[in-house]
């Protein structure tokens, strides 16, 4: 694999990106590429984020930061994205196209020309951080809220265990760049929508209980979103809802996207491994965040998944 300095040589050969996030951006992936895409106008290149879906409105504070320019690629970018089937249906014209993927994901599939991967990284921020700095290119503060952003978010608010000392020494460096710190964690962590507050309480209506409580269990179905008039973009953050749980090992979201198919998220504790879980279902992740998509019957699906389970929690 390529050094990071070998990344930044590569780079500075061009001057006009694509940078590619992927379907149902979370922060980190908005934080990764919003903070790359600074980076390279601030120097005078030209960039511009692509991403299937639109960002969910508590990240609109960072589109202040990307100036929108319309232009014609040299080289393209693929930021926090393990597989070329997360890029979503309007950008799989690119799935072969891709020069340089920078990721943190474990099951990576080495999809492109160039792959820069660190999974020792918490988020895909942390590497973009990284990659910034190596480029010789000044962290501001737009910069700085971009990958707090998604280095926060990726970790739970530093709750995760893939937080590392680095990554506190590198959130350290961002909070001296003049970040609004409080303001920023109060809109990404401390405030929640009505539409979404009612989301949830249907939500914890549907929740189910296996192996003496060590797993919990989820649904969410069209016809609750269509209740709580909300849209897709607007519910990131539902899957920790199981996990939190007290005494919960195993948590499992259950989506229906639409008939017969189902996306799956699964958080763990440190007991057990996400990413092992839902390998098994051609899915992939961290260790303690991971998920899959699911064709066929609910009974199927969830019957596979408990199947999968038993060996793991009834120790």
């Amino acid at each position: 694999m390529q050094s990071l300095a070998d990344i930044a040589k590569l780079l500075e050969k061009y001057g006009k990106f694509y940078i590619l996030a992927h379907k149902y951006p979370d922060g980190d992936a908005i934080g990764s590429s919003y903070a790359l895409c600074r980076a390279f106008q601030s120097i005078g290149k030209k960039a511009k984020i692509l991403m299937e879906d639109e960002i969910p409105s508590k990240y609109k504070f960072l589109e202040r930061y990307i100036k929108k320019e319309d232009f014609e690629a040299e080289f393209i970018i693929s930021v926090d994205i393990a597989d070329v089937n997360q890029l979503g249906e309007s950008l799989n014209k690119y799935s072969d196209k891709i020069n340089l993927c920078i990721d943190h994901h474990i099951t990576n599939k080495n999809y492109a020309d160039n792959t820069f991967l660190d999974t020792s990284s918490a988020s895909a921020s942390e590497i973009i951080y990284a990659l910034i700095n190596e480029m010789g290119i000044n962290v501001d503060k737009g910069i700085a809220e971009c990958l707090y952003t998604g280095i926060s978010t990726d970790t739970g608010c530093f709750k995760y265990s893939n937080v590392t000392a680095k990554t506190h020494r590198i959130t350290a460096d961002l909070i001296e760049k003049g970040i609004e710190l409080s303001k920023i964690n109060r809109i990404l962590f401390d405030t929640k929508s009505r539409k979404f507050l009612k989301l949830e309480s249907l939500i914890y209506n549907s929740l189910e209980y296996f192996f003496q409580g060590k797993c919990a269990m989820v649904f969410v179905t069209p016809e609750m979103l269509k209740q709580c008039n909300i849209m897709e973009n607007e519910f990131e953050g539902i899957a920790s809802i199981p996990r939190a749980i007290e005494g919960v090992y195993v948590g499992i979201t259950i989506r229906e996207k639409s008939l017969g198919v189902y996306k799956v998220s699964v958080r763990t504790s440190e007991k057990v491994s996400a990413v092992e879980i839902c390998k098994q279902f051609g899915g992939g992740g961290h260790a303690c965040a991971a998920g899959f998509t699911f064709e066929g019957k609910i009974d199927n699906l969830r019957m596979e998944i408990l199947s999968c389970l038993e060996k793991k929690l009834c120790l």
